[in-house]
């Protein structure tokens, strides 16, 4: 059907109004989809002994079989995100559902550290083909008023996907140690690909007949981010391990000018009335560049302190992968009940919900330098309940709640390019915060041992950690102003409707589908 040109005062036909039938049946599949990206992340930080153990992996391959995922992910998001925009969502997600299934198993099945490594490369450029779908068959599929509600469930699954990482991580090794060993952690997710894939096939809509690409992928852009973002991430991974020695500083100089030079780009081709990978007007949406700040500060200390935790827990502490998994569960339920508690807010109430998340995360922090700095000789598990339960509520609470407060004002038009930019930075944030304060970690550690030795070390990351939260705590107070959340509990975001013209009415997309 095609868009109704009927004016402003005028009703809509009804077959507008009706959104897809089968749009609470399709979130599920597509967010299982997230859940397997999400997972693969961080299940690599629990199985890291075993691998070293069981596939004789060292220290550069061991790092590049846990970074080179979140590097090859995180740098082809915003390319995943605008190829969706140009084929159409459903396609992209359909093959790269198919595909991350595919590099899952061959991760599986690899015999060296190299073949793992590859996989793990291959793995990542799958995810960012399909990861970017999920959000703009989201804002696409759903009405404005139940977008917000869906975008929680979405913000839900991301830190859920990870915790489970963690969680279900040392119970996959402990179930597949008689045969499949680290095998399990990857090719559980073959079953369940081909399980997302085949569902998807019949609960994701098809795009009207001629909504083929326009104008073509720039590839200037398509080269030139991912290139800027390699520069920066690559040196972050793998500087502490090799000494910081001078190729990543190179590198990281080098990645100034090269985004700097693809954004001007970018902004020259909009000028000119071409197609940017990179939507620059999105930037003019205030809820959206105020929320990315807040991202970046939330994933860099969230994901950050959960590898250090890994590392005490099973290192520090002696623990097997299943019971570090099992000590991660409280903080995994604390983030699933707030989440779930957090969806039900009001969208016009994100910001405050961030804000509040943030705090309590703050307080958690604290709770934990406290513990870290008077009982650092006699650490344990149970000691570290309280601020784990209090860290997982705070970002189970903010969670959920940003995601929907940074793309509640975008409209369907833009949904790819700004779920690829938002996720981009997300992953970027949580891979940098890893490698920076996994650094500060080792080197505080240095060859200590012992708990006393892992919780002076996670006292430093968890003071970082605090640091950005703060931050994050003080740029959510202006995440949105008044008129902004007046307009997210419409459904209409201030910015998208008067700054963008690409921007399109909802209830069109709707009648498309």
């Amino acid at each position: 059907m095609s868009a109704s040109t009927t004016g402003p005062t005028q009703p809509a036909p009804p077959t507008e109004a009706v959104p897809y039938a089968r749009r609470w049946l399709m979130l599920p599949v597509v967010l299982a989809a997230l859940f397997m990206a999400q997972f693969d992340l961080y299940v690599v930080n629990v199985a890291a002994p075993t691998l070293q153990r069981e596939l004789g992996a060292g220290p550069v391959a061991l790092e590049l079989i846990v970074a080179g995922y979140a590097f090859t992910y995180a740098s082809g998001l915003i390319t995943g995100g605008r190829l969706g925009d140009l084929f159409g969502s459903r396609v992209m997600f359909l093959g790269g559902a198919l595909a991350f299934t595919l590099a899952s198993l061959l991760c599986g099945i690899a015999q060296s550290p190299g073949q793992l490594v590859t996989a793990r490369l291959l793995q990542g450029v799958t995810g960012a083909a399909m990861v970017p779908q999920v959000l703009a068959l989201i804002t696409g599929v759903f009405s404005p008023a139940e977008r917000p509600r869906a975008l929680a469930w979405f913000g839900f699954t991301v830190g859920v996907g990870a915790v489970a990482g963690q969680v279900l991580g040392g119970m996959l090794l402990q179930a597949g140690s008689d045969g499949l060993g680290w095998r399990a952690i990857f090719l559980v997710n073959v079953p369940a690909g081909l399980l997302t894939f085949l569902l998807a096939r019949r609960l994701v809509p098809k795009r009207a007949a001629g909504a083929g690409p326009r104008g073509g992928l720039d590839p200037v852009g398509a080269i030139g981010i991912p290139a800027g973002l390699a520069l920066a991430l690559v040196p972050m991974m793998l500087g502490g391990a090799e000494g910081w020695p001078l190729w990543t500083w190179l590198c990281l100089a080098a990645a100034v000018p090269v985004l700097l030079g693809t954004f001007g780009w970018e902004r020259a081709l909009a000028r000119r009335g071409g197609r940017p990978l990179l939507d620059l007007s999105l930037f003019r949406i205030r809820s959206f560049h105020r929320g990315l700040v807040v991202s970046g500060a939330v994933f860099g200390a969230f994901f950050s302190f959960m590898f250090a935790l890994t590392l005490v827990l099973q290192s520090g502490l002696g623990l097997s992968p299943l019971a570090a998994g099992f000590s991660f569960a409280p903080l995994g339920l604390a983030f699933a009940g707030a989440s779930m508690a957090a969806r039900r807010i009001p969208p016009a109430r994100a910001a405050r919900t961030v804000l509040g998340g943030t705090l309590v995360a703050a307080a958690g922090l604290v709770v934990l330098l406290g513990e870290l700095t008077w009982a650092a000789d006699r650490i344990s598990a149970l000691r570290l309940l309280l601020p784990m339960v209090l860290i997982g509520l705070g970002n189970g609470l903010a969670v959920p709640a940003l995601t929907g407060a940074v793309l509640t004002g975008v409209g369907p038009g833009q949904a790819g390019s700004a779920a690829g930019v938002l996720t981009t930075a997300q992953q970027f944030a949580s891979a940098a915060g890893v490698a920076l304060l996994g650094s500060v970690f080792f080197s505080v550690l240095g060859s200590g041992e012992g708990p006393s030795a892992y919780a002076i070390a996670l006292r430093w990351v968890a003071g970082i950690g605090l640091v950005l939260v703060l931050v994050a705590a003080a740029a959510s107070r202006a995440l949105l102003r008044p008129e902004d959340e007046t307009a997210a509990g419409t459904g209409s975001g201030a910015g998208a409707a008067t700054e963008d013209p690409h921007v399109k009415d909802p209830s069109k997309i709707l009648g498309k589908v």
